[in-house]
């Protein structure tokens, strides 16, 4: 359950630095409390973790022979696909996460990727499943 949780935490803070970073992501409307703006960008994290738990493995295993054909390359693709679909999820909702293009998504599956690992790392957070199997 800690897991989960600080896997959450840190998607979000990836998620908001990366929409600092990048002028073609927008995420929240800016005009908000404090409160509200937190709650919108944990509610991302959220579903994002949620098709990234679900629908990630299964278009990944589909483009296997893609991925191994571009050798790992198409799997950007793919964290740019899971990061569109958060968006229109997260539209449905009523969660601002918008991307100007495809090419903007794209780099914030990057920035999310690198910046989750270095977070993951600093913090342990995916350290408890080593020591779980110890």
């Amino acid at each position: 359950m800690f897991r989960f949780i600080g896997h959450l935490i840190i998607v979000g803070v990836a998620l908001w630095l990366t929409s600092l970073l990048l002028p073609g992501m927008h995420l929240g409307e800016g005009d908000g409390t404090i409160l509200g703006q937190v709650l919108t960008v944990a509610g991302i994290a959220l579903i994002f973790a949620i098709v990234d738990a679900i629908v990630k493995p299964i278009l990944s295993f589909f483009a296997l022979p893609l991925t191994c054909l571009t050798l790992g390359l198409f799997m950007l693709v793919i964290n740019a696909l899971m990061l569109l679909l958060t968006a229109w999820v997260a539209g449905l909702f009523g969660l601002p996460l918008e991307f100007d293009s495809f090419w903007w998504a794209l780099l914030a599956g990057v920035i999310v990727g690198l910046l989750s690992s270095i977070f993951e790392a600093i913090l342990g957070v995916d350290g408890d499943r080593d020591r779980e199997r110890a």
